[in-house]
């Protein structure tokens, strides 16, 4: 479904990203997981054809990004944490119901799915409140319902646990094991060990924009002789400069 080559993004002579290559098919939920600056929305907006790759490039459900960026556009939903982006003045609904527009659905269409996510993420009682003064929670939820309302078969998520409360981080990750079940594909990034051992069934370990590490949760047990997460990840990157 996803096939990273040789990726690689550099910004005024600094290296973002260098040299990264890892798979992820279909119906896979694909943690890249690092600490902060990492590479890991770096990655992640390449990805999703924001930032063009200084080399190398990706193969989207057969499709080249750097040829087609706009097919791949058609193809994912993107959510990128802490980065809303919701009118104020617009209601929940009128929010989610104008990038539905723009993504070429019918009003009927986007109604019917409106209300299916929005009972998934448990948004019905302020649906039709003006999002100015919505929570962080509120928000993200909004902007999840957002980047999906077009039903895509591929979700990249960059952190969307991020600044929620336990509440309401819980209702999240029932969220991605409900598109897992649908048999969509999801790349998130996340610095939490927690998180991503509970969704995910592929990990890629990102340090100083280099891929270090990729391989399932059991296969990196198996290979560190059953460490914890946490444990690897500092082994791999803790002496890393």
């Amino acid at each position: 479904m996803i096939q990273v080559k040789n990726l690689s993004k550099s910004f005024k002579k600094v290296d973002a990203v260098t040299n990264i290559s890892f798979e992820v098919k279909k119906g896979v939920v694909f943690g890249l997981l690092g600490e902060n600056g990492a590479g890991k929305t770096t990655t992640l907006r390449m990805l999703a054809t924001m930032l063009k790759p200084t080399n190398g490039t990706a193969i989207v459900d057969g499709i080249d990004l750097l040829q087609h960026p706009e097919k791949v556009r058609g193809l994912i939903g993107i959510l990128f944490g802490g980065e809303t982006g919701l009118y104020d003045r617009l209601t929940a609904r009128e929010n989610i119901t104008y990038f539905g527009l723009l993504n070429g659905m019918e009003k009927l269409e986007i109604e019917r799915r409106i209300e299916e996510i929005s009972n998934m993420l448990d948004m019905n009682e302020y649906l039709d409140r003006r999002a100015g003064k919505f929570s962080k929670g509120m928000k993200q939820k909004v902007s999840i319902a957002r980047s999906i309302i077009h039903d895509p078969d591929i979700m990249l998520f960059d952190e969307p646990t991020s600044g929620l409360d336990v509440t309401s981080i819980r209702v999240v990750h029932e969220f991605i094991r409900r598109l897992k079940e649908q048999g969509k594909t999801i790349v998130f990034s996340s610095h939490s060990m927690n998180e991503v051992e509970k969704l995910c069934d592929e990990v890629g370990i990102i340090h100083k924009g280099e891929i270090v590490e990729v391989a399932t949760i059991k296969e990196l047990r198996e290979k560190y002789e059953d460490m914890e997460l946490e444990d690897i990840f500092v082994k791999l990157v803790g002496g890393k400069k």
